[in-house]
């Protein structure tokens, strides 16, 4: 399965890719222009244009809109803070259901201020998703976690395996689909038991498919990722697990390149993209 190029109308854009040089609306028409079928803004770009012209402009250009990303950020030292992380994020559903996107993928949060307490910042991000997830399900918005690259622990996100989300899926929100994870190529090729962790996700669990690559020269762990093809992930092998495990939604490109994909024209961004989700994935 996953030798057989994949199916060019599931190439989608996380709205990261080009955010140097396009606005929301000019990457809503970018991806009309270049036959993506769909969209993956992050919640900084609808401030851009309102979350219902948002909405309006990517129907009006027949795409769907894969995820919603923000939210989350749950740790925090302070009460008052924890609150504002749950207020904010039952916006973000809110959003989210008015782009009627597939899920919200959630910035879980990490370490606060100057704790050391890892493990009670993952138990703030336990209880931070189990405080919002009525509101999701109300709003008919999965929830999906997505585990960072250990090395972004301490200043990104404290959920890093599969395993670690599938864990938080299954306490909290077991039987049900409104809790699950996206899983990002990037930040989890490394993980031995990736492919035995997919498998354990299923159809159900396995709400969104990010795709970029991981280079052997990367100069930054956040924003220096590679173009599907000029790095070490075998792209058509983790596509192939999502697959054999029930997974048919989107792949959605996103790729953070201060040094070199943010500096080219978007139009030659996108292009390539195409070539290479047919080539390399």
């Amino acid at each position: 399965m996953g030798n057989a190029p994949p199916d060019p109308e599931l190439l989608a854009l996380h709205t990261a890719t080009v955010r140097e040089r396009w606005t929301l609306r000019e990457i809503i028409d970018g991806c009309a222009r270049h036959r993506f079928r769909g969209i993956s803004p992050t919640r900084g770009r609808l401030v851009q244009a309102g979350v219902k012209e948002a909405a309006r402009a990517t129907r009006g250009s027949g795409l769907t809109v894969t995820a919603l990303h923000g939210g989350g950020g749950f740790p925090a030292t302070e009460r008052k803070a924890r609150q504002a992380a749950l207020d904010d994020t039952r916006r973000a559903i809110d959003e989210a259901a008015i782009l009627e996107a597939r899920c919200l993928v959630l910035a879980e949060g990490t370490l606060p201020g100057e704790s050391k307490d890892l493990a009670g910042a993952r138990e703030m991000v336990r209880d931070g998703i189990g405080q919002v997830l009525d509101h999701a399900r109300a709003a008919g918005v999965p929830l999906a976690i997505e585990p960072q690259h250990p090395m972004v622990c301490a200043g990104q996100g404290c959920v890093n395996t599969l395993a670690q989300a599938l864990d938080l899926c299954d306490e909290l929100d077991r039987g049900g689909a409104a809790l699950g994870i996206a899983v990002d190529v990037y930040h989890v090729w490394w993980d031995p038991q990736l492919k035995v962790q997919i498998e354990r996700a299923g159809d159900r669990r396995l709400l969104a498919f990010q795709i970029s690559d991981w280079l052997r020269s990367s100069k930054d762990i956040v924003a220096d990722r590679g173009m599907m093809g000029d790095g070490v992930i075998d792209l058509p092998l983790i596509r192939s697990w999502m697959e054999e495990s029930g997974y048919r939604g989107f792949h959605e490109v996103e790729i953070l390149s201060t040094s070199d994909w943010w500096r080219r024209d978007p139009d030659e961004v996108l292009a390539t993209c195409r070539v290479r989700h047919q080539t390399a994935c």
